[in-house]
């Protein structure tokens, strides 16, 4: 069954439901026979996963930036693996929050490692920036701990996560962005899903589409045009970057609709794979359900396109 048709159900799931299961999976058995459909689902998910939770990946501005590793149990073969970054205008949010954003990823087999990193109130930018590197970088080196195929990660976030997403997989070496987590890992991915992330966060900062999150990221530093370019995606689109699909409504009052039309018309110039899945109404995020079908589809299309949904099955 594709993802598409399984959405509708797994969207009403809540992560409070698969910690239950987590405790109910260690006693299973009878348990199932008193659980909610919703529940059973949830309980046999945490039948496959270990789930890690708070990792700390490295340690900067006095703050433990920590995240959550589900592996799946007993694969053969090292897994696809999907990173996750969560909303909130890199001002609050929390990891958790975001969970049922990759549950279809779990339910199809594939390892998700979910990642906190420093919002506002802890280090202005680019310290968020910076801990999506990190995080990557994390992975690759543990990749074999917790059997991930690091040929075959794909990042993903929504809003300020989306935005993650985006300059981890895109930001290069030369950048120097990586410096607070040295290593030789090359930090190459497979492909992003970007959900309504920011791609120009200069044009957040004056003008008809200034946001107080991205004011409140910036602050008043003398220099922040200069960091807000540094930290944008469509600073660093260019030949050879990973796929990337992206996902928005065309009428978003939080993130402007044009950021994803301008990358996407910057990524098919540069000769990038890419694909813009447009949603109709005035949202940011919070989709009909009705929906998350269609989405799901493209994504899952757009990433087997790519090799990257294949083989991943539990």
């Amino acid at each position: 069954m594709r993802i598409s048709e399984r959405i509708r159900s797994m969207r009403t799931q809540c992560l409070w439901l698969l910690v239950i299961a987590i405790i109910l999976a260690s006693n299973a058995g009878s348990a199932y026979a008193q659980l909610s459909p919703g529940a059973t689902f949830a309980a046999q998910l945490a039948r496959q996963y270990r789930v890690m939770p708070d990792i700390v990946y490295q340690t900067a501005s006095n703050f433990e930036s920590k995240l959550d590793v589900y592996q799946f149990i007993d694969a053969p073969s090292p897994r696809q693996t999907l990173i996750y970054f969560h909303g909130g205008g890199w001002t609050q949010g929390a990891k958790e929050a975001s969970s049922l954003m990759f549950s279809p990823y779990l339910e199809a087999g594939w390892n998700v490692i979910n990642v906190e990193y420093r919002v506002a109130r802890v280090a202005p930018a680019p310290a968020a920036v910076e801990d999506g590197l990190c995080a990557l970088r994390w992975t690759i080196h543990n990749a074999k701990n917790y059997n991930i195929d690091a040929s075959r990660i794909v990042l993903s976030g929504n809003s300020a996560g989306g935005h993650l997403a985006l300059t981890t997989g895109m930001i290069p070496a030369s950048a120097g962005l990586d410096r607070i987590c040295p290593g030789p890992e090359e930090l190459k991915v497979a492909a992003i899903v970007n959900w309504y992330g920011i791609t120009d966060v200069a044009d957040l900062l004056d003008g008809p589409n200034m946001k107080n999150y991205a004011m409140t990221w910036l602050g008043s530093m003398e220099n922040r045009k200069e960091i807000a370019k540094r930290v944008s995606p469509l600073t660093y689109v260019r030949a050879g970057l990973p796929p990337i699909i992206t996902i928005q409504a065309n009428g978003d009052p939080t993130v402007p609709y044009s950021h994803s039309v301008r990358l996407h018309e910057a990524l098919d110039k540069a000769g990038v794979p890419n694909q813009l899945v447009t949603v109709q109404g005035n949202t940011h995020g919070n989709y009909k359900l009705s929906e998350y079908p269609r989405i799901y589809a493209e994504i899952e299309g757009f990433l087997g396109k790519h090799n990257l949904w294949t083989a991943a099955k539990p």
